[in-house]
């Protein structure tokens, strides 16, 4: 059950990527109906900005995530010996190559995975993980990051965080634009279209208004939802890896129940946290408390 599912969500992967990508079209659509009165200067506008972030994130996924959230790279077993062979020997147990490893100097207990493939994938921890953690809850939160770059979760979580960067700047700049062409008249050709043909027009920029605006909150909620299932899954193949439950289960309760915020996390980034950085009530990613793990089958395919 475990591997069948895993395997659905990488095929599942490629039309959720579609599926987001057509809504960063729509967002375009949008922004072209309030700023051009044309939807296809919009869509333009949308695609070229998309692919060419998507670009970067595809080439240098790694590296802009991890400036993202000014994490440092360790570059040898000497700087942290219990973190390298963690992340070695966890790597070596999953079948995937080393990943790089990363350190953010933050008092909140944290991790994440990113990269666009496991040959680039990447994993970083707070240091407030270190200092908190028993070595075993330590391996537990590591298989677990470990488990997302096995299962390829990284690709769409780091594809995703493209998409969610391009819809923020498509409406920050829609509604810059708005705002300049408010001041020097340029909605005036816009205004007149409106008045000759009549209420559909206005109801229809209204519309298109009200979706810009909301498009970063829709595009959130969209990210987050994607990462859910393959959370619960990342968990068990990390007990797959470790053989040790309490450690993950313990890990879990542990950085459930502290409530330290990080200072300065990524709003961009936040879903492919180990658990969401805010620490607020309302956006907690996990709950502190019984953990319960789904039914896996750990039989090698």
């Amino acid at each position: 059950m475990l591997f069948e599912q895993i395997a659905a969500n990488k095929r599942k992967t490629v039309f959720i990527v579609l599926g987001f990508f057509i809504f960063v079209m729509l967002v375009g659509c949008a922004i072209g109906i309030l700023v051009y009165n044309n939807y296809l200067n919009g869509l333009i506008m949308a695609a070229v900005i998309g692919a060419i972030y998507i670009a970067i994130m595809i080439f240098s996924s790694s590296r802009v995530v991890m400036a993202m959230n000014r994490a440092q790279e360790i570059t040898s077993k000497d700087q942290e010996p219990v973190l390298w062979d963690t992340v070695e020997s966890m790597a070596m147990v999953a079948g995937v190559p080393m990943p790089k490893v990363y350190i953010v100097e933050d008092d909140s207990p944290n991790a994440f995975a990113t990269g666009i493939s496991p040959e680039k994938g990447a994993v970083a921890v707070t240091r407030g993980l270190l200092n908190k953690l028993e070595r075993y809850e330590l391996e537990g939160v590591i298989a677990h990051e470990v488990a997302h770059i096995r299962n390829y979760d990284i690709r769409l979580s780091t594809i995703a965080i493209a998409l969610v960067a391009v819809v923020a700047i498509l409406s920050d700049l829609a509604m810059r634009m708005l705002f300049w062409g408010s001041i020097t008249g340029g909605n005036n050709n816009r205004k007149s279209n409106d008045n000759n043909n009549g209420g559909a027009q206005a109801i229809i920029y209204i519309i298109a208004l009200v979706f810009v605006i909301l498009a970063p909150i829709i595009a959130t909620a969209i990210q987050f939802a994607l990462s859910r299932n393959r959370e619960y899954l990342a968990d068990a193949t990390a007990i797959e890896l470790t053989r040790n439950p309490q450690g993950l289960a313990d890990a879990l309760r542990k950085i459930g129940g502290d409530t330290t915020k990080m200072k300065q996390p990524s709003a961009a980034s936040e879903s492919i946290y180990f658990t969401t950085p805010s620490k607020g009530e309302k956006k907690k990613k996990r709950k502190s408390g019984p953990v319960r793990f789904p039914s896996t089958n750990f039989k090698s395919n």
